[in-house]
């Protein structure tokens, strides 16, 4: 008995691929793609272009200005969206490709969705070497894109047209899974690009994607609930997986009903409002004095969506005398430091942890000390962020005061952009947000070059809300051409650029571990980067203010700008905030000719201890 035939349509392997993507729809009617980031060549013009140009009106393309930052955007789209929308993106072959390794890094460490579709070489071998192919003398079926397979939850190079029937169902499911959510890699041969297939025409039919909640097992849960109950300085530490699994308000009531002070990583900063009785603040190396002291005394810990990285844990040192409860829809995070795991959606835990928490409440001396603790931290903000006239260079404190006062509705309105160096530390420590998502930090990664490529994301996503990218000189001058994409695509972004003349978050490790200052700040004879006039010539707006009055004015104005506004100010390398922070394993020279290093080793080994 022969096969019901379907209607077919003829289409190109790119063509079927555009169509597909342009047809998912998320559970609220959206796209569940924002469209395609592209930067064409001879690997994807002619294929994939040609697709793309056809289909522009369903599935918008932008041009970027660097194949690692277009995807940077598009992670960042992903981040801001909670994971619920997505970007692709596509190079041609070669450096186009290869520009891409770094960003699927990122996105992987941060499990954020990015569908990434760079070109590949030729799989008729017929015009072989193709220009910018790899060579392996030893295998000819590599080519640079194999670099991807470590980098990507899933990867798969499209050989035959029809293979697209099986890749992309797959694809989806990777960029959708709650646990194994990251970068996918489709890498695509320049010459299936453009072959023709009768694909199924109910294959681009427009269908639902749907995020799965993972329920979690009754039975660890008991567990949990048993040794939660005993607790007597019970602690939550809310990581990134509340924001994604949509849980700030079970977190809330979670923390409300039971009585337990919260604590936030980089990731899970935003999760409950800066004000809130029960915040603590920000945990971990970069964590407020609240956070870390009432970590050290805790019985038990209920970190909820978190890696556990060393950066929240003081590699593993922080809370270690504590019971480990690690709600986690991921099975792995769900086991760091041989916690007792409960793999389940935030939410849905929390909901069925609380059930059987019943009328259990924390309340009494732990519960008071907690809410003094974060009520004393948030008047030490107030007073660091609070400081106008001040003497010599501003530090970055004072510079994120001025920038959270030039809006009363900064709290609410503002969503601030940032990624590496020292300013990760002071804005997890001292910005102030009431709205998830409002604080935006890659530190996973912690990826310099990320901060105004991620910032063009976050506005495309985001649009009515005010994106600050705050960003010290040496990142800005890493990656910095998305300025001009901004400007072209009349996404608005205010960047601060905090410029202290070099890497000076890196010197100060340097120097405290024993090292003098060496090959980190720039020299008196370097030449002054004029970087508001830099960003003009990429069409921004901009200025450079010369202390803190000025720049609050200046945010004024760059709020009232109708396009992409730079504002830089000189700041002090050498001074950081003081309160707060914990130990954080760097390893020193065992060996050295430097007293300082001898001395720093030292140190080093009765810290370990």
């Amino acid at each position: 008995m022969s096969a019901i035939p379907h209607k077919t349509v003829r289409l190109t392997m790119a063509q079927a691929l555009v169509r597909y993507l342009s047809a998912l729809r998320t559970d609220d009617g959206q796209s569940l793609f924002g469209g395609a980031f592209a930067i064409f060549g001879h690997g994807n013009v002619a294929g994939l272009g040609e697709a793309l140009y056809q289909y522009r009106e369903q599935f918008p393309t932008y041009r970027a200005h660097n194949e690692q930052a277009m995807a940077h955007s598009a992670i960042a789209y992903a981040k801001a969206h909670m994971r619920r929308r997505m970007m692709a993106v596509t190079s041609s072959i070669g450096p186009g490709a290869t520009n891409l390794l770094t960003a699927a890094a990122l996105a992987h460490v941060n499990r954020l969705p990015v569908l990434l579709l760079p070109g590949d070489v030729f799989v008729s071998r017929a015009p072989d070497p193709v220009l910018q192919q790899l060579e392996d003398p030893s295998d000819g079926s590599v080519s640079v894109n194999d670099a991807f397979k470590p980098l990507s939850r899933y990867f798969d190079r499209i050989v035959y047209p029809e293979q697209l029937l099986t890749a992309l169902p797959r694809a989806i499911a990777a960029l959708t899974d709650p646990a194994a959510c990251g970068p996918v890699t489709l890498s695509l041969p320049q010459d299936v690009q453009t072959m023709a297939h009768d694909y199924p025409v109910d294959f681009f039919e427009p269908r639902i994607v749907r995020f799965r909640s993972l329920p979690p097992i009754e039975q660890e849960l008991d567990e949990a609930a048993a040794l939660l109950k005993h607790a007597k300085q019970p602690l939550i530490v809310a990581g990134g997986g509340v924001l994604y699994g949509q849980a700030s308000a079970a977190l809330q009531a979670f923390a409300e009903r039971h009585g337990i002070p919260v604590a936030e990583t980089q990731a899970g900063k935003s999760s409950l409002p800066w004000d809130h009785p029960l915040q603590l603040g920000a945990i971990g190396v970069t964590g407020s004095p609240a956070a870390n002291a009432l970590a050290a005394e805790a019985d038990v810990v209920l970190a909820i969506g978190t890696r556990l990285q060393d950066f929240t844990t003081g590699s593993n040192s922080l809370f270690a005398q504590a019971q480990l409860v690690s709600l986690n829809v991921n099975g792995v995070d769900a086991l760091k430091r041989r916690g007792l795991g409960v793999q389940a959606d935030a939410t849905l835990g929390l909901q069925g942890l609380s059930r059987l928490l019943g009328s259990w409440n924390s309340a009494g001396q732990w519960l008071d000390r907690a809410q003094q603790a974060g009520n004393a931290w948030r008047d030490t903000v107030a007073s660091i962020t609070g400081k106008r006239d001040v003497a010599g260079l501003p530090y970055d404190g004072e510079v994120i005061g001025a920038v959270q006062r030039s809006s009363p509705d900064s709290t609410r309105n503002d969503i601030v952009v940032c990624a590496a160096g020292t300013l990760p530390a002071e804005l997890h420590k001292l910005w102030r947000t009431s709205t998830p998502g409002g604080y935006h930090m890659e530190y996973g990664y912690s990826c310099m070059g990320y901060e105004i490529a991620g910032g063009l994301g976050v506005k495309m996503a985001k649009p009515d809300a005010e994106v600050i990218v705050m960003v010290g000189d040496g990142s800005y001058l890493m990656m910095n051409s998305e300025i001009a994409t901004s400007v072209m695509l009349d996404k608005k972004l205010i960047i601060v650029v905090l410029d202290n003349r070099g890497y000076g978050c890196i010197n100060r490790l340097q120097q405290a571990c024993g090292n003098p200052s060496f090959n980190n700040m720039l020299p008196d004879s370097a030449p002054r980067i004029d970087f508001a006039l830099h960003a003009q010539s990429l069409g921004a707006l901009s200025e450079h203010v010369a202390n803190i009055t000025e720049l609050e004015q200046a945010m004024l104005r760059a709020r009232a700008a109708p396009r992409t506004y730079l504002i830089c100010i000189d700041t002090d390398d050498t001074r950081t905030t003081e309160e707060g922070g914990c130990w954080w394993e760097v390893a020193v020279p065992e060996v050295s000719t430097q007293p300082a290093v001898q001395l720093a080793r030292t140190r080093y080994e009765l810290d370990r201890l």
